[in-house]
């Protein structure tokens, strides 16, 4: 049987959406495997106030 624990939820939120001054906030949930990547995870996603793909990095 698997172990469980290991996942966990994170958020990833838009860096450059800050510095634009528009209103609102991009954000996505998903999941990593903490004993895999220790590290801050920084994706590429939507952003759709911006409409484009920006760099999205794990908060919290």
């Amino acid at each position: 049987m698997a172990k469980k624990g290991n996942r966990v939820q994170v958020i990833m939120e838009c860096t450059e959406h800050k510095t634009s001054g528009k209103p609102g906030t991009s954000r996505y949930i998903t999941t990593k495997n903490k004993k895999n990547t220790t590290e801050r995870l920084e994706l590429k996603k939507f952003n759709p106030i911006l409409k484009k793909v920006t760099v999205h990095k794990e908060i919290k």
